[in-house]
């Protein structure tokens, strides 16, 4: 990039260009409303039927397609590619709508400035809300045209095909897409119903179309907001407290402010930073003012080895998920369990980085939050600067899923762009402060207890789960690592429990099996010993952990095959494909087990509402050791209609790494007052040596049915089918994450 975007506002982005925005009302009655039957007269009236997905909250379709004079074509949403190829996907329904080639569409992802808010890209709704309202907005726009073609041309409409944009006569006349809109303006509201293609015409949704942001990644290009150079940029690195709730009393400023480069040195209450021209001169003044630096700290964090007792001792609020608390606790053949989450990271590979330019009252961020809309409101707060002069603009960032240090170093950067004007200013988070500071997962419990009839069915159910908030996104400044430093701090967000169906803690605490007389308790902790926030799946991850290892349980005192357990439960008639796929692909049946080899199934509907997942896994397990390898994995996936199958697979491929990852690793260690895994040595990840040989991924394509989010559907199942191979591999079964080798160890010799 040779230079920064000019701050614009809407009107004049809109105003300016020499394109006109394609926006309008169907007029044609088979898309409209269908009148109020006569029986409904003289009744409550019916509420008015809305338009889909995130044409709900943005109805107007020039938020999402603009087609210029110059026939160009821009697709907008709000949401932000994470690496879950996001941007390929919703490319892919535009051009299969207005009927173009694919390298047409030039897409424009979250940007306070240009796109609609779609708050944040979380929860693995951005091809259910985002590419639903592309791909309605886009037919909705190819339906004008072609009856504004039809008027020009004198023709009927449904006498005119469309090819690549052009819209063509059968006597050979033809008329562009820019020629249409070049001559009005159309702005008006999209309508509920979309004529949208049949399905079984689609020649661009189902292809594994090549990702577009793969490119500049694997060529050295700007990819990533760590890569992004502006003119006259400066650099800028924050001294970070030593550990949660510590107060800086004194530090040198003026040695540090003498030093090579220094521009300028930032303190403001116990937020301290540096602002040099070369990068490396401001590491250097980091380390400085680190050795000078005097803190007063506390002891805020509970004893790492009673973590969970002490989590269970705080204070909650309790929330019946399912059934009726007055159901009595299962008796009789009643089979136990209790399971453990510790604290986890996003443990990204490129830590965290924001760049913020403030000039003539404007301010201007680049980062790589899930949410440019909430971090705008939550820095115009910080830096008192009122929301219409704050403009983010996403770019993605080197590692994400989930709330980690980016927002943080987006209220960094704005912070001293304000103070330090005229110049961009990049905040470039070191790995100590990423590992120390950003946002974890929050460490979890969980207890299940099952009856079972004699013929081995579940003849009741009760679950529990214990759990911090999911969510402490900004928002709030008090939510911004900076805003608690400063003086005066804000307060940060009181944490909330997320209510079902999407939860938080209790995600996927409900389990989709058919149980008789079942109850799931959330027992929501508003107190956070460490900092916490969103993690790639929130509460799924450790509740299909659970109750997955618990079905394996169950079927071991059933003495019935785990995925016959499964299916005896199931009446789901998609889950049970997809369970049905993932076992005959893995070769469930035929499998002959090997020495030191074990293999474990599990099954989830992320969110009971998005992808289907069903994952069977083999490992080997080193006896001697504990190493755990994980052999081969197989996964089945429902997602409904797949738009792009490369990209499902992408999501599914990393997301069972990423699980096997935790499952087998990771683990947030602190002392009494702090973060002490502030590097890779201390909180391990996988490594290339220990990935599955081989993953498997087998897609069934919904043609004609609604999205299903897919970037979250396998953490879940991947845990569970681990652990239920290393119980089927060693007789042990381990209900404390991580699985390490030390707990594998110790299990087998128990």
């Amino acid at each position: 990039m040779s230079a920064w975007p000019a701050s614009v506002s809407r009107r004049d982005f809109l105003r300016t260009g020499g394109a006109l925005i394609v926006s309008f009302t169907l007029s044609s009655r088979a898309w409209s409303a269908s009148p109020e039957p006569a029986q409904n007269i003289g009744k409550e009236p019916m509420k008015a039927p809305q338009p889909p997905g995130s044409l709900k909250k943005s109805p107007l379709l020039d938020s999402w397609i603009r087609i210029g004079a110059d026939d160009s074509i821009t697709v907008f949403t709000g949401k932000a590619e994470l690496g879950q190829g996001i941007r390929t996907a919703l490319i892919q329904v535009a051009a299969e709508e207005l009927v173009v080639e694919p390298q047409r569409i030039a897409l424009v992802t979250a940007d306070t400035g240009r796109t609609a808010n779609e708050g944040y890209t979380a929860g693995s709704h951005s091809m259910q809300d985002s590419g639903t309202a592309i791909y309605n907005a886009a037919a909705q726009v190819r339906a004008l045209l072609t009856q504004l073609a039809a008027t020009r041309l004198n023709v009927p409409a449904e006498s005119l095909t469309v090819q690549n944009g052009v819209i063509k006569a059968a006597d050979g006349r033809s008329v562009k897409y820019g020629e249409l809109v070049s001559e009005q303006t159309l702005h008006v509201e999209a309508q509920p119903k979309s004529p949208l293609k049949d399905a079984r015409t689609h020649t661009l949704m189902g292809k594994s179309l090549p990702r577009v942001d793969i490119p500049g990644k694997v060529t050295g290009g700007v990819s990533y907001v760590q890569d992004l150079r502006l003119p006259g940029m400066v650099h800028a690195r924050i001294v970070r407290p030593p550990g949660y709730g510590a107060q800086l009393k004194q530090v040198d400023v003026a040695a540090a402010e003498k030093m090579p480069g220094v521009l300028k040195v930032v303190r403001n209450g116990s937020y301290l930073a540096v602002i040099a021209e070369r990068e490396y001169q401001a590491v250097t003044a980091l380390q400085a003012l680190h050795r000078s630096a005097q803190w007063q700290e506390r002891a805020p964090l509970p004893p790492p080895q009673a973590l969970h007792q002490h989590l269970r001792s705080l204070p909650t609020q309790d929330f019946i998920d399912l059934g009726d608390a007055s159901t009595p606790a299962p008796t009789g053949n009643v089979v136990s369990a209790s399971y453990t989450r510790p604290y986890q990271m996003h443990a990204s590979i490129g830590p965290s980085c924001a760049v913020a330019l403030y000039r003539e009252d404007m301010l201007t961020v680049w980062s790589h939050t899930q949410g440019v809309y909430p971090l705008r409101n939550a820095i115009a707060e910080l830096v008192k600067l009122p929301p219409d002069r704050v403009r983010c603009i996403h770019m993605e960032g080197s590692g994400c899923y989930g709330h980690n240090g980016a927002d943080d170093a987006g209220g960094d950067a704005a912070l001293l762009a304000v103070a330090f004007p005229n110049r961009p200013v990049r905040v470039q988070w070191m790995r100590e402060d990423e590992h120390a500071w950003e946002p974890y997962g929050p460490a979890m419990m969980t207890t299940a207890q099952a009856q079972l009839d004699p013929d081995g069915r579940i003849a009741a159910w009760h679950y529990e789960v214990w759990s911090n908030t999911h969510s402490m996104r900004p928002g709030p400044a008090g939510n911004l690592l900076a805003g608690l430093h400063i003086d005066p701090p804000f307060a940060p967000q009181e944490p909330k429990n997320m209510p079902l169906p999407d939860g938080g803690g209790d995600r996927n605490a409900v389990p989709l099996y058919t149980l008789p007389n079942a109850v799931v308790v959330n027992h929501f902790i508003p107190q956070m010993p460490l900092r916490v926030s969103a993690l790639r799946s929130l509460g799924a991850y450790m509740n299909v952990f659970s109750l997955e290892s618990f079905m394996d349980e169950l079927a071991k005192a059933a003495q019935v095959d785990p995925l016959e357990f499964r299916l005896r439960h199931m009446q789901d008639s998609r889950a049970r494909t997809v369970m049905m796929l993932a076992a005959d692909k893995f070769g469930w049946i035929r499998y002959q087990r090997q020495q030191g080899r074990g293999r474990g199934f599990s099954f989830a509907r992320y969110k009971n509402s998005a992808a289907y997942a069903a994952v069977a896994c083999e490992v080997e397990v080193d006896r001697d050791s504990g190493r755990v390898h994980p052999v081969r994995v197989v996964v089945a996936v429902d997602s409904g209609e797949a738009v792009n199958p490369d990209g499902i697979r992408n999501q599914i491929e990393g997301g069972v790494v990423q699980s096997l990852s935790w499952t087998m690793y990771e683990s947030v260690a602190f002392d009494g007052t702090r973060i002490t895994s502030r590097d890779w040595s201390r909180y391990p990840i996988v490594r290339f040596s220990n990935v599955p040989d081989s993953i498997e991924v087998h897609i069934i394509n919904r043609q004609g049915m609604p999205f299903l989010g897919t970037g979250e559907a396998a953490q879940g199942p991947a845990s569970a089918a681990l652990a239920n191979a290393i119980a089927d591999a060693t007789g042990a079964r381990i209900r404390d994450l991580p699985l390490s080798p030390a707990r594998v160890k110790a299990a087998i010799g128990a």
